[in-house]
This record gives C-alpha cells, structure tokens and sequence, in this order.
C-alpha cells in the first residue's frame, strides 16, 4: 500500500504545471496574435483594492451553494465536493494560494487578456466588446466542463471577469478576483467537508 500511495501523482505539482502550462500558451498566443498579456497588468494600489472588493460577490455564491436548495449550485457544490476536494485536501494554505495565484493569472491571461481582446478586434469597437467577452466566457465554461452545471457556472463567472476586464481595463483586477475566489473557495469548501465527516 505504501509503494502504491508513493506512486501517485502530487496534485499541487500536477495543477501548477497545468496552470503554469496556461500562462505560457497565454504568453506564447499573445505574442503570435499581438496581444500580450502581460502588458495588460498595471500593478496598483486602487486596482489591488478593487480586486479584493469585486471578490465579494464571488465568494456569496458559495455561501449560497452551501445554504441553498437551488439544484444548480447544489449540484455543483457536490461534485466539487466529490471529484476536486479529495485531489486538494492535502494541499495547506500556502499550496492552495499557489495554485490559486497560478490559475487566476494563467487563466484570466488566456481568456480575457487574449481571446476575449482577439475576438473582439474582427468586429467594430462597441460591438465587438460584447461578442468577445460573450466567446470568450462560453469557452471559459467548456475549458471547465466537468458536469453541464458546472460549466455554466464557469461560463457565468467568465461573464463577471470579463465585465471586470472592460470596465477596469487592467487585466490584474480579474486576475485577483479569480485567485482570491479560487483561493478561498478551496480553502472554505476543504475545511467544511472536513467539518462534516467529523460531524458525521
């Protein structure tokens, strides 16, 4: 059992090379198309402060996933609980910020720093803001297809990130939003499902 246990992959390693693995093809697609991400970034104090706040609304709708009867969320919540949670619950809080610091950056560069912006580019200005954002958060939900609720979901936080992108212009205000949630969505989901199976 020991040798079979050792033989299995680190999820902390494994979701850093994946999402590590993102903001390169990010970085890689950005300079093939003309729009590199990391351009995007101006790293500022009120940019910092309205990450966090943006952050909120986020973070409401997995109290509401965990206190509602709505089935959507309640079927989203399970399979995070089922399929995600067993893959990080040996990950600490430092290995859980990486890996959301990781996925918010890699993420929101591909996404809303690239194609969301290369989209939008074939079509005139206003309208073409609101079909790239649209493109660019239905693929977002099918990258995270794990169930059809779940990648609706996804899809309709793309849309929140993507607003977040138009209305900021600063592409470290979604990346925040999506590592703090990411950040704080594992860390609440992975201590309350403990808090269950003791209580259970």
């Amino acid at each position: 059992m020991k040798h079979e246990a050792s033989q299995m992959p680190d999820a902390f390693l494994l979701a850093v090379i994946f999402e590590g693995g993102i903001g390169l093809l990010a970085v890689g697609l950005g300079w093939l198309l003309g729009y590199p991400p990391a351009d995007l970034i101006q790293w500022d104090l009120d940019s910092v402060i309205w990450g966090v706040f943006a952050t909120l609304p986020l973070i409401g709708v997995i109290w509401l996933a965990i206190r509602t009867e709505w089935r959507l969320l309640r079927h989203v919540l399970q399979v995070v609980k089922d399929q995600l949670l067993p893959l990080l619950s040996g990950c600490g809080p430092i290995k859980l910020a990486i890996i959301a610091l990781f996925a918010g950056f890699g993420e929101e560069m591909l996404f809303r720093g690239v194609l969301q912006n290369w989209v939008a580019d074939f079509y005139p200005k206003d309208l073409g803001a609101y079909i790239g954002l649209i493109v660019a958060s239905v693929i977002f939900g099918i990258v995270h297809w794990v169930t059809v609720a779940y990648a609706v979901l996804a899809m309709l936080i793309g849309l929140y990130l993507g607003v977040l992108w138009m209305l900021f212009g600063n592409l470290l205000v979604p990346a925040l939003v999506h590592s703090l949630y990411d950040f704080w969505a594992m860390l609440y989901l992975i201590g309350h499902a403990e808090s269950q199976q003791k209580n259970s």
